[in-house]
């Protein structure tokens, strides 16, 4: 990657900057979820965004999916040591949006 013109905000945002990347990754905070149970954490998102936003964070190395091989297939999603890393930020962001709101 060349740094003549690298911005780090950049390239974080374009890990997560979307609409539903950050609220998926902070749900996540709490620990491995069933996909299901993730999904309804974000009732806004449409079956496709979910795909979609999951398949991306994890190709970004953000969260692990896990299948489990049971019948009905088990989906489970966690953060990654990486997508860990991120907590900080999460809660920030959550706060100032708590905060927000009270003021």
């Amino acid at each position: 990657m060349s740094t003549d013109n690298y911005c780090p905000l950049h390239y974080t945002m374009n890990l997560i900057g979307s609409k539903w990347k950050p609220l998926v990754l902070f749900h996540l905070l709490e620990g491995p979820l069933r996909s299901g149970i993730l999904q309804k954490k974000v009732p806004e998102i449409s079956n496709k965004m979910f795909t979609q936003t999951v398949r991306e964070l994890e190709k970004d190395g953000l969260i692990i999916r896990e299948v489990f091989p049971v019948v009905p297939p088990k989906v489970e999603y966690a953060l990654s040591a990486r997508g860990k890393s991120l907590e900080t930020i999460l809660k920030a962001l959550d706060q100032w949006g708590l905060d927000d709101i009270n003021s």
